[in-house]
């Protein structure tokens, strides 16, 4: 089983693997400013110095709070290629609060709101967060496929879709990405992932450590401690070796725990101790 290191997009999108999001930096319930907004710069720029190449964020995380970090962390790396993937299909009403939003005219603001606050001329990845039931995949999509012939969006995702709906989509508009809940424990979404590695798009999990949860269970735990790593380190390298088109981007709000994550790209699992997770859904 060979583990690839990078992920190409295009002949100039080619990502290191592990990524990050930056979901968890703005306040409690992704509302509202960071605690300390100058420490949210520093732990981008902190993964940027180590190489990590590919940022996920949105508008709707603050809202706004999270690009206005990137876009200060970017400023203060000019030097250094990132691409960013960027969402699209929720308002905000509140911490916790999101409900879809698919009408044309407001995913064409929305585009718009995270070139300006991001303070950049084109988005490399666009993610419609959710498909919104009440407007027709056709428009939603539509508006979106405007805006990459504009220039304004190079590539197009999806974002917590089933294959039937991902089928649909790509009759409108190539698809070159998927978002959705994924890790050790949580694995309901295998065929999307199986549909992703047949077709070569990039499979991004949402919550790949289960926010602390992974860290339980003896298993989880000998494995780690045999490897010298934290059983969230494992989480991490179970996902890249368990395919190449996997790009986790795992998120924390410390420049110490992301550090830590990127050391799992380092970790080279046994196919042994691969089965033996694989085995623990």
């Amino acid at each position: 089983m060979k583990v690839e290191q990078k992920f190409m997009f295009d002949d100039q999108l080619i990502v290191n693997r592990l990524g990050y999001g930056t979901m968890q930096l703005p306040g409690k319930g992704v509302w509202g400013p960071a605690d300390d907004p100058e420490n949210a710069v520093k732990v981008i720029e902190t993964v940027i110095d180590q190489g990590v190449d590919f940022i996920d964020t949105a508008d709707a995380y603050g809202p706004l709070f999270a690009n206005l970090y990137l876009r200060q962390a970017l400023k203060n790396r000019p030097d250094n290629q990132v691409m960013v993937a960027t969402k699209v299909g929720f308002t905000r009403q509140g911490p916790g609060k999101w409900i879809a939003n698919g009408r044309p005219e407001y995913l064409r603001q929305q585009v718009e709101m995270n070139l300006f606050s991001l303070g950049l001329d084109h988005i490399d990845l666009l993610q419609l967060h959710r498909i919104d039931p009440t407007v027709p995949l056709a428009e939603q999509l539509g508006v979106l496929a405007e805006m990459q012939q504009e220039g304004k969006i190079k590539h197009i995702g999806l974002s917590q879709v089933s294959v039937k709906e991902l089928e649909k989509a790509q009759k409108f508009v190539p698809i070159v990405s998927v978002q959705n809940r994924y890790n050790l424990i949580d694995r309901r979404d295998e065929d999307v992932l199986n549909y992703a590695e047949k077709h070569h798009l990039a499979f991004i999990p949402w919550f790949p450590l289960a926010t602390g949860k992974l860290t339980k269970g003896d298993l989880l735990s000998s494995i780690a401690e045999k490897y010298q790593a934290s059983p969230a380190q494992i989480a991490l390298a179970w996902l890249l070796k368990r395919s190449n088109v996997i790009l986790p981007i795992p998120g924390t709000k410390s420049s110490e725990h992301a550090l830590q994550n990127i050391a799992a790209a380092k970790i080279k699992l046994s196919l042994e101790d691969f089965k033996a997770l694989s085995a623990l859904k």
